[in-house]
């Protein structure tokens, strides 16, 4: 499985507008962070190729340019809040161009604001509008000849899904992993986790806290990412352990494990 970092910023994405920062206004490609998103690829032991994104970004336009994205086979969202959802009109250009109807997965609260916020995309008398199913998850399912595992993870009050496929999980948006979830997630070889800020923040991991879930669940490799403009890219590489690194924008990495 191929994983592509499609984004890695927070909710203002970085630069943030209106901010002259030095992160802001670095020319350090690494700092210029969309909102965070995955596309993963990979083949299943029948030989079928699947793109499939993690979450619809708010800048999933520029991102799809970006990786010259031609064909998205589901969508894996962790949650419904705008910067992780608001991209999914983008998905219209690849129902029209492929003929085919684009598969969503996520929790029923996730489920149920894609229904209400792109209401016109399930009115069967419409044209131009997104060609998308929707589909509930309560447990592991199988997707196109992948097992995906959806681990019930805490985003300040609420309930969101991280996600584990073979040896690698994506837990993003998270303030605290219960101790079940924990159990599901330990000894991945590749974690990437959520690090917003230095300072703790009520519905977000801080940097200190990344890290100690990073050693609780003894992964092999980290990434950070949901990175806000306190952080420069090169600054926090530097300090970080030798298994933790600093994701950003364009990223590829390699999941070798088997995916089933």
């Amino acid at each position: 499985m191929q994983i592509t970092f499609l984004g890695t910023g927070p909710s203002f994405g970085v630069p943030v507008v209106t901010c002259d920062c030095r992160v802001c206004a670095s020319p350090d490609k690494r700092n210029r962070r969309l909102r965070a998103g995955l596309l993963l690829n990979w083949t299943n032991l029948e030989g079928e190729e699947s793109r499939i994104l993690v979450d619809t970004t708010t800048d999933l336009r520029q991102q799809a340019l970006r990786v010259c994205l031609d064909r998205v086979d589901g969508v894996l969202y962790t949650h419904h809040h705008a910067d992780h959802v608001l991209g999914l009109d983008e998905l219209r250009i690849f129902g029209f161009v492929h003929g085919i109807s684009i598969p969503l997965y996520g929790l029923p609260d996730t489920m149920d604001a894609i229904r209400h916020t792109f209401e016109y995309a399930f009115d069967n008398h419409a044209h131009g509008v997104p060609r998308i199913d929707l589909n509930t998850i309560d447990g592991p399912f199988n997707l196109r000849g992948v097992h995906v595992i959806p681990i019930p993870v805490l985003h300040d009050r609420i309930t969101i899904s991280a996600y584990r496929i073979g040896n690698f999980a994506y837990v993003t948006d998270c303030s605290a992993i219960p101790e079940a979830s924990a159990e599901m997630l330990h000894g991945v070889d590749i974690l990437v986790i959520g690090a917003l800020k230095r300072n703790t923040h009520p519905k977000h991991f801080s940097l200190d806290e990344a890290l100690f879930e990073i050693e609780r669940l003894k992964a092999g490799s980290a990434y950070l990412t949901h990175l806000s403009h306190e952080f420069e890219h090169e600054e926090l590489e530097r300090e970080l352990p030798e298994n933790v690194h600093v994701a950003y924008d364009g990223l590829v990495l390699e999941a070798d494990e088997p995916l089933t």
